[in-house]
């Protein structure tokens, strides 16, 4: 199954596939940083680890820390602007159940192993050999990873003007308070 984006009727063209080499780089530096804050929180910080990967996407308009020091950005591919927490929720949730995995009890560690090699070997093989380099997240969430250097269209990956409009307080010209 691909994902197509149409838009006033016409189909728009496909993005290209972001690097997997800047892919795996800005995820392994997500994980390290899931791992210091793990470290670092004391008790809260399985909690904190796993909602840093949950969110992370979201943070700087498409991009986690990992993203954006590879240059890398997650986008929704409907309105092909960058994802929201829902989308970064929905795409990181298969690494999210690697996380929540390791709170089991007893099993926790070896349950984390495990679940790290499969679910991180069907994303990275889905990841792999999509043609967008789509993977199970991805398909949920309707997103796509992209070069941050690559327009999505015109007047794309920026902020919408309605949200743009709710994010600074303006009110919108059509609003009869206006």
């Amino acid at each position: 199954m691909t994902l197509r984006v149409v838009r006033g009727g016409e189909e728009q063209p496909e993005l290209p596939k972001a690097s997997l080499f800047l892919r795996a780089g800005a995820r392994v530096l997500d994980l390290g940083i899931a791992w210091l804050l793990y470290m670092g929180t004391g008790p809260a910080g399985i909690v904190m680890a796993l909602l840093y990967i949950l969110f992370a996407d979201a943070m700087i308009y498409g991009q986690s820390l990992g993203k954006k020091m590879f240059g890398v950005k997650a986008i929704f591919l409907p309105t092909r602007a960058p994802v929201r927490h829902r989308d970064s929720v929905l795409r990181n949730a298969p690494f999210g159940l690697v996380i929540i995995l390791f709170m089991m009890p007893d099993l926790g560690f070896k349950a984390f192993i495990g679940g790290t090699i499969v679910i991180g070997g069907i994303e990275a093989f889905n990841a792999w050999r999509h043609p967008q380099g789509l993977r199970l997240g991805d398909l949920w969430a309707q997103t796509q990873v992209i070069d941050g250097k690559v327009m999505a269209g015109p007047g794309e990956l920026v902020r919408p003007a309605a949200e743009e409009a709710r994010a600074t307080g303006r009110a919108n010209k059509e609003s009869p308070e206006a």
